[in-house]
């Protein structure tokens, strides 16, 4: 596996990162065995931040006691503060949670805008302020919007721009790689299984292989995942005839209105879980179908006649979806299949 330099950072590490996120579904002994076996097996990049519940914890439990040396590996983590006074308490909050004096990268969390210096918010100006106290290293900034992104990656103003990227990503999502390789920011790819759609991580390493100055973050939850991308490490998939006439075959299937699951349009107003209502059709042919068709996933997908079409859910989400409209589509092959009239898994 060949080491990654992230922009004008300097921070080089392996091609294979680690994504804190769903070590908050499990407990703390399990958190610290993954994260350790991480970092034993050739991981040095972990990225958790201050929504994911108690993930920094975890983090910190793993690697705050002297089990590695803090200049050993690097540890990125977000903010979604809104105010200066938000941001210091977050930050604080962090370096306590992780046990560690210092953050490598730290990054505004799902960016609205790009937040500049002089733009009357002070929120720059607080990174700045934390950099120049040593509290962190680098500055970077998390987006699902394209646009955002592109903003943050030719501004000059952040040094790592984080942004959902798989082989399922949009001529525009590889244009922003290009974008960030030449203005020397580095790239951390967030949701490299597409929320849980792809199911092949030898295709998905394949892909990310082919960028340089990329850093793909997998969000890991059990041992099995986390071996296998260990296992990339001595032997990292390349792109062949194959893997791309797969990953072909996969784009047709699940490019254009589909849902990432990102859950960034909830809450509903009127409680349908959005985000996995809204990618039932594909759920049910790429994972065993049972487990979706169960009495408590048809409860919840009948929740979409109370559907009102208030728009909240329209505003909020980064990929500009009719979500209203999936919603029925979802729900009419959910009952098809139900009824015996659509085979799926």
């Amino acid at each position: 596996m060949k080491n990654i330099t992230l922009g004008s950072t300097g921070i080089t590490v392996p091609q294979n990162g680690f994504g804190a996120l769903p070590v908050q579904r499990v407990t703390q002994e399990e958190a610290v065995k993954l994260l350790r076996k991480a970092y034993d097996g050739g991981m040095r990049f972990f990225d958790t931040a201050r929504a994911y519940s108690d993930s920094e914890e975890k983090v910190g439990a793993a690697f705050g006691d002297g089990y590695v040396k803090r200049e050993d590996i690097v540890i990125a983590t977000k903010t979604g503060a809104k105010t200066p006074e938000e941001f210091w308490q977050h930050l604080e909050t962090s370096l306590k949670n992780l046990r560690t004096d210092y953050i490598d990268i730290y990054q505004f969390h799902l960016m609205g805008q790009c937040w500049k210096p002089g733009d009357g918010t002070g929120m720059y100006e607080c990174m700045l302020e934390a950099k120049k106290q040593g509290k962190i290293k680098h500055i970077g900034g998390t987006a699902h919007k394209i646009g955002v992104a592109k903003e943050l990656a030719e501004s000059g103003l952040y040094e790592t721009v984080q942004y959902p990227i798989s082989y399922l990503a949009t001529d525009q999502e590889i244009e922003l790689i290009h974008i960030c390789n030449k203005n020397n920011v580095g790239v951390i790819c967030m949701k490299g299984l597409a929320g849980g759609l792809i199911t092949n991580s030898k295709a998905a390493m394949a892909f990310v292989n082919q960028f340089e100055g990329a850093v793909p973050i997998w969000g890991i939850q059990r041992e099995s995942e986390l071996d296998e991308w260990l296992s990339y490490i001595d032997s990292t998939p390349q792109m062949d005839d194959e893997i791309k006439a797969f990953i072909d075959a996969e784009r047709k299937e699940l490019m254009g209105d589909f849902c990432r699951g990102c859950g960034y349009c909830m809450p509903c107003t009127v409680g349908i879980q959005i985000n996995q209502c809204n990618r039932m059709s594909l759920m049910l042919r790429r994972a065993p179908s049972d487990a979706w068709l169960s009495e408590y996933w048809q409860g919840e997908m009948n929740k979409i006649e109370e559907c009102v079409r208030c728009g909240a859910c329209l505003s909020k989400c980064p990929y500009e979806l009719q979500i209203p409209d999936l919603l029925r589509k979802n729900l009419e092959d959910y009952r098809e299949v139900l009824a015996g009239n659509r085979k799926v898994k």
